[in-house]
């Protein structure tokens, strides 16, 4: 069994055997990020869209603070998770820095995105099998999950920076987003729509994990758990 260094692919026409691909750091990372994505999910689209007004004093039924301060504390411990993995990312095996550092000057790989979408598509009844992520879900971590998060995260900051004023640290450190969106409601529509941008990747995250294990015969979700893959399909 083969592996391509660049894009992984897998040459199992020569038989199979397990490979330890995701270590316990990064399966506990990916765990935690799920439920802090999912928090500020919901908490996010409340309170962009709160569904009823407190009813009595606002100091004693409190929802919208709890509201927020849930969302605030998911995106906090979500920005520890971030930069954690970036620094799991340079100390880890090879496999942890492939969402962060996709092979775009790879035709292969390119070619590899392409074949997926046929795949997830059902136009292609096979696809070739990888070590890690397949070259598109590989693209849809960076450019959706990993340049999203950035994005986010400074925006989210941004924005609790403006509850604090102009003349505080926090504007010290991320008044400049404001400088270069143009204005805080541009800060936070470009905040708020990370959040679809988040749900959209989520959706088609589970979707690609569950195909994987139930059409191609990979042990993608399984892998999450114990850190390695399973390959039972054979390229020729």
């Amino acid at each position: 069994m083969k592996i391509d260094p660049v894009t992984f692919e897998v040459d199992t026409s020569g038989g199979t055997h397990p490979i330890y691909v995701w270590e316990a750091p990064v399966r506990i990372w990916h765990w935690a990020m799920a439920v802090c994505m999912a928090v500020m999910i919901v908490t996010g689209f409340l309170i962009g869209a709160p569904l009823v007004a407190n009813v009595g004093d606002t100091w004693v039924t409190y929802d919208f603070g709890y509201i927020r301060l849930a969302h605030f504390v998911a995106g906090m411990i979500f920005t520890i998770l971030f930069v954690y993995r970036i620094f799991w990312a340079i100390v880890g095996n090879r496999y942890a820095r492939m969402i962060f550092i996709p092979p775009l000057w790879s035709l292969k790989w390119w070619k590899g995105v392409i074949a997926q979408v046929l795949y997830y598509l059902f136009i292609k009844k096979t696809a070739p099998e990888y070590a890690g992520h397949n070259p598109l879900a590989q693209l849809a971590m960076f450019a959706m999950f990993v340049l999203g998060s950035f994005v986010v995260i400074i925006t989210g900051f941004a924005l609790y920076a403006q509850a604090w004023g102009w003349d505080t640290g926090w504007m010290a450190w991320f008044g400049w987003v404001f400088s270069l969106a143009g204005d805080a409601q541009a800060v936070r529509t470009i905040h708020h729509a990370c959040m679809y941008v988040f749900i959209l990747f989520s959706i088609a995250h589970i979707y690609m994990s569950f195909r994987e294990d139930v059409m191609g015969g990979a042990t993608t979700l399984s892998s999450m758990s114990t850190g390695l893959r399973m390959f039972k399909q054979t390229h020729h």
